[in-house]
């Protein structure tokens, strides 16, 4: 029960590793506000979960949603101790140039927005308390950029430079600011995509552990939301099975 009382809130927790950070944060002892665009899906994880999570419908690249989305952990669980800056987009792998600017400003919305967003309405809270853990969702295309994934990549170095310079700007108040950049993870919606096809076997060769689950991702957040890493802030934890080493 290493987070016993605390109180999460997990965007994009109505499926991937958002669902899977919220299934480990509730048996590890959490209250989790589950906040999903998909009302429906937000609502099946939470009430898989019982009592301990809640669902709320959140546009996290609206400022209104965002600070209701708060608003209601608050109200609901009576304070707030972690957020998880889940929620984000990819691209289908194209050349640079040929990226139109409507799929451009979603990734910028969603994978950058959304962290300034959520922390706006959340850090003055966690700096009143001198307390709170802020984990943001980065890749491992951040580190080491994908070919003909320029703008999700670039989306994702953006997450790694703003943790460490939230983890600087926070610390004289003990707010901790970490992030987990994880490589390809065998969500339902990779698993999907990759169903019967070569690439399943390219994916597997390039992991030097084996295919990464949801619950490596989850494994990770609760190390970095509990108090055993209370000595750790602005790093950045490749969850990747040796990808970025092969």
């Amino acid at each position: 029960m290493r987070l016993a009382g605390k109180t999460a809130i997990v965007t994009g927790g109505g499926s991937g590793f958002g669902a899977g950070i919220a299934r480990k944060f509730v048996a590890e002892g959490a209250w989790v506000l589950i906040a999903d665009r998909d009302p429906a899906a937000g609502e099946r994880v939470a009430a898989s979960l019982g009592k301990m999570a809640h669902s709320i419908a959140v546009d996290v690249t609206v400022d209104g949603d965002v600070a209701a989305m708060v608003e209601t952990a608050l109200l609901d669980f009576g304070g707030l101790d972690i957020l998880v800056n889940n929620a984000g987009i990819g691209h289908t792998p194209q050349p640079m140039e040929a990226l139109g600017e409507d799929i451009f400003d979603r990734i910028t919305d969603i994978n950058m927005k959304a962290i300034y967003l959520a922390a706006r309405h959340v850090v003055p809270r966690f700096k009143e308390r001198k307390a709170g853990v802020i984990l943001n969702m980065a890749s491992t295309a951040g580190v080491s950029p994908r070919p003909n994934l320029t703008w999700y990549n670039a989306s994702k170095g953006w997450v790694i430079t703003a943790t460490r310079s939230m983890a600087v700007e926070f610390a004289p108040q003990r707010v901790r600011v970490n992030a987990i950049a994880p490589s390809a993870t065998m969500t339902e919606r990779v698993r999907k995509l990759v169903a019967g096809n070569a690439a399943l076997g390219k994916l597997a060769d390039s992991h030097l552990l084996g295919l990464i689950e949801p619950q490596d991702i989850a494994n990770m957040a609760l190390f970095l939301a509990s108090d055993e890493s209370r000595m750790v802030t602005g790093q950045i934890y490749p969850v990747d099975s040796g990808v970025t080493i092969s």
